[in-house]
């Protein structure tokens, strides 16, 4: 089916959701029917309708907005979605539970697709399953285009850029530090993450998924020098000052090295990725590091017991669709820094880029990095040898994703560290 013959350029799948009313009220405000052809995607036709008339009410430029009506669990009415648009972006979670008929639907139909998942498991299980499809296809299946894993897997790609650009030779070591970021969390983000836990526990296979630091390699190439996610409290051996673990870098640091090895390792096969919190120098960091590093594993700890999950999710967490407060989301920004070191020529270097915005870092921020990723995929506005397949952030869209996010709000920057 050519392009010409689909009446979308993109459909949000999951508009009624916290984070899809989010994607489609930023697409509705930064672009015009005359330059986006959107629909809006869900189960509920009247909550679709809903959501249609609060992002048109007070808008000059869009009078309605075409929806679409599918359901998860319904194949058929999927495929139907996926051949009417150019592009499908979806908030749906947990995607363990959901996404896959989606992804099968978009290859099945030459849709490019994107996403905003942190489920490692499931981002292996579409790897396994659609990456050569894809790639044949010619469809372009991004994941992971919010705050997981855009800051850190673009900022990488930036470091990496300048470094090969200045110094004709790539960063060996790439640290990503979370140096700020404060923000809410909806019930679907919760959702997702007991939906790892829950997989994790039934199945041997998620868990050494999880277990691996190239679990989303390709296949032949999964292992390496990297030894995993840092777990403890420590010195930083770029900075000075201490670190605890980021509960993201277990998504993050993986997306990194799928991205270094779908590129052909331009960042070379030995290529060390973490991702680490910044909690500040002497007693008192190595106090921060110790209280982060220890309410994190209490929080794995908790979560890997099936009854007491399950009585988070029942009584404790917020119900999928509820998210943080305006105010919350009002008050929300992040900073995240990558620090890369190299060895050229003229002897050892020093690269450092900062991401961020003055936006929640999951909700507002992830809603236009996700958007914008869309808009990429539709506008063809990438730098990219891969015309396809189970793809990153970095693989699939590249530098052309930094700049559409700079123009709508968000810092991001890079040169030689100081």
């Amino acid at each position: 089916m050519s392009d010409d013959d689909r009446p979308y350029d993109l459909v949000v799948w999951g508009a009624t959701g916290f984070a899809g009313r989010l994607v489609a009220a930023y697409l509705t405000d930064q672009y015009t029917p005359e330059s986006l052809s959107l629909a809006l995607g869900g189960r509920s036709p009247d909550r679709l309708a809903s959501v249609a008339a609060d992002v048109t009410d007070g808008s000059e430029a869009w009078d309605d907005v075409p929806t679409v009506v599918g359901d998860a669990t319904e194949p058929r009415t999927l495929r139907e979605i996926a051949r009417s648009a150019r592009v499908v972006c979806t908030t749906v979670g947990p995607y363990t539970k959901y996404g896959t008929p989606l992804v099968d639907a978009c290859v099945e139909a030459g849709t490019d697709y994107c996403d905003l998942t942190g489920e490692v498991n499931w981002i292996r299980e579409t790897v396994d399953r659609y990456h050569e499809a894809a790639a044949e296809a010619g469809t372009r299946i991004v994941h992971s285009c919010g705050f997981d894993s855009v800051p850190a897997d673009i900022g990488t790609l930036l470091v990496q850029s300048f470094a090969l650009d200045e110094h004709d030779a790539p960063c060996e070591t790439v640290r990503i530090y979370v140096d700020d970021a404060s923000g809410g969390v909806s019930g679907g983000t919760l959702a997702s993450m007991a939906a790892v836990f829950g997989a994790a526990a039934e199945d041997s296979n998620v868990r050494e998924t999880l277990r691996n630091p190239y679990s989303l390699a390709p296949a032949g190439e999964r292992d390496g020098v990297d030894p995993g996610e840092q777990r403890l409290p420590r010195r930083d051996p770029l900075r000075s000052g201490w670190t605890a673990p980021s509960p993201m870098a277990p998504v993050n640091e993986r997306v990194v090295r799928r991205s270094n090895a779908l590129l052909g390792y331009p960042w070379g096969r030995e290529l060390r990725c973490s991702e680490v919190i910044p909690t500040g120098r002497g007693l008192t960091g190595a106090a921060g590091a110790t209280l982060v590093a220890g309410g994190l594993g209490l929080f794995t700890a908790v979560m890997s017991v099936g009854p007491v999950r399950a009585a988070l999710q029942r009584h404790v967490f917020p119900d999928p669709g509820e998210g943080p407060s305006e105010e919350q989301m009002e008050h929300g920004h992040f900073t995240v820094s990558v620090v890369g070191r190299g060895t050229g020529g003229d002897g050892t270097f020093t690269v450092e880029a900062e991401f961020g915005a003055d936006l929640d870092p999951g909700y507002g921020a992830a809603a236009r990095m996700l958007g914008e990723s869309a808009i990429c995929l539709v506008r063809d506005d990438v730098d990219s040898p891969l015309g396809g397949g189970v793809l990153t952030p970095a693989s699939a869209i590249g530098l052309p994703l930094v700049d559409r996010l700079r123009a709508v709000g968000f810092r991001a920057t890079v040169g030689e560290a100081e």
